[in-house]
């Protein structure tokens, strides 16, 4: 029998198929579309955040069960209404020019989705005007950069300059992270917070909007 803690073990668990198929069968039995996302899909992924953060889960596992809690909620987005969907925010994601690593960002990306934000991933090897193109293009609340590499790091810094020439530097909070970011790189290069790993990522985004 399918319920809301079934759904959320699944997902705890990277159990694609079983996701689908509980998630179905809940719809089926007429449960509340947005139940089966904040009881089932998020609460089972919240756990996974927990796990991950305090080392008991792996970058591997992580991704299985954003992706499993993903494909549950594909299946229940086309019966909630846009307005209902949780949205605490929009956050523009993307790796920094000359770097091509996206398994961090993909994950922080996958769980600020789990969080509740809305997310605009646009990518790897970003330069710095594609990423104030998004900016205009989504009004986001957030901008997040990932770099991987010392050697692109410093594009963050060109970004953020870029954004105040624009005229556009007030508009979003800008976060840095990746292997080689510090806290002290984040503040020399005047971005608004850094996240070591992507359960932080999602605490420093609610925390930096106020929002619970």
């Amino acid at each position: 029998m399918a319920n809301f803690e079934s759904v959320a073990q699944a997902v705890m668990a990277g159990k694609e198929a079983q996701v689908k198929d509980e998630v179905k069968s809940l719809v089926d039995s007429g449960a509340a579309p947005l139940d089966i996302i904040n009881q089932g899909l998020i609460a089972g992924m919240n756990v996974v955040g927990a796990r991950f953060k305090n080392g008991e889960m792996f970058v591997p596992e992580v991704l299985m069960a954003a992706r499993s809690m993903a494909s549950g909620i594909e299946i229940v987005k086309p019966l909630i209404a846009d307005k209902d969907m949780p949205n605490k925010g929009t956050v523009v994601i993307g790796t920094v020019k000359g770097d091509l690593h996206d398994i961090g960002k993909n994950l922080v990306a996958m769980m600020l989705e789990s969080g509740g934000f809305k997310v605009v991933n646009i990518g790897i090897d970003i330069p710095p005007e594609k990423f104030v193109d998004a900016v205009k293009e989504h009004n986001p609340q957030i901008v997040a950069m990932s770099a991987l590499l010392t050697t692109t790091m410093l594009h963050m810094k060109d970004t953020i300059e870029l954004f105040k020439e624009e005229g556009i530097r007030e508009k979003a909070k800008v976060i840095v992270g990746g292997a080689p970011i510090s806290q002290d790189f984040s503040d020399e290069i005047g971005a608004d917070g850094f996240a070591p790993d992507a359960a932080s990522a999602v605490e420093l985004c609610k925390s930096l909007l106020g929002v619970a």
